[in-house]
C-alpha cells in the first residue's frame, strides 16, 4: 500500500512559449536541469514511453513512464507504468514575451517508508529540489535562447 505525496512548483521563463516547449519536450535533455534525474531514454519502439533513472544520496530508482496527454505549448502529462510509482504534469502558460512553467509531481511511497520518514520533511526536500530544478531550467532556457540568437 502506498501513500501519495504531491507537489506543485512554477517558474516564469522570459522567453516565448514555443521555445520553452521545444526545450522541455525533449525529455532526454532533462538531466541538464533536473538534479536528481540521472538519465532519460525515450524508447524507439514507442516514443510515448521513456525509461527514467533517479539517483541521489546513494539511492537509485528507475521507472518506465508513459505520456498520457501531450498538447503542444500546453501540457505534458505522464504516469509510471513500472518501477517507482509517480505521475504528474508540466503545464505551460503563454505570457506573450514570457512563459509560466508549472510542474506537478505525485509519487507513491510505501506505507512502511512513510512511517519511517517525516512526510513533511520529505515533502519540503522534494519541493525545494523541484523548485531548484525549475530555476535551473529557466537559466538553461535563457542560455539556449542566447546561443541560438547569436548564431551558435
Amino acid at each position: 500500500m502506498s501513500d501519495w505525496l504531491e507537489h506543485s512548483v512554477q517558474v516564469e521563463v522570459p522567453i516565448p512559449i514555443d521555445e520553452v516547449w521545444d526545450l522541455w519536450s525533449d525529455l532526454e535533455q532533462m538531466p541538464r536541469w533536473m538534479k536528481w534525474i540521472d538519465s532519460v531514454k525515450v524508447l524507439e519502439e514507442d516514443p510515448t514511453l521513456s525509461r527514467w533513472k533517479l539517483a541521489t544520496g546513494g539511492l537509485e530508482f528507475s521507472w518506465l513512464a508513459r505520456i498520457v496527454k501531450m498538447e503542444p505549448n500546453q501540457i505534458i502529462q505522464w504516469e509510471s507504468v513500472d518501477g517507482l510509482p509517480n505521475r504528474g504534469a508540466i503545464r505551460f502558460y503563454d505570457r506573450k514575451d514570457s512563459s509560466i512553467v508549472k510542474l506537478t509531481v505525485a509519487y507513491g511511497i510505501p506505507g512502511w517508508l512513510g512511517k519511517l520518514v517525516d512526510n513533511l520533511f520529505l515533502g519540503r526536500a522534494v519541493e525545494s529540489t523541484i523548485q531548484a530544478d525549475l530555476d535551473r531550467f529557466r537559466e538553461y532556457a535563457i542560455q539556449s535562447q542566447a546561443k541560438s540568437s547569436s548564431g551558435n
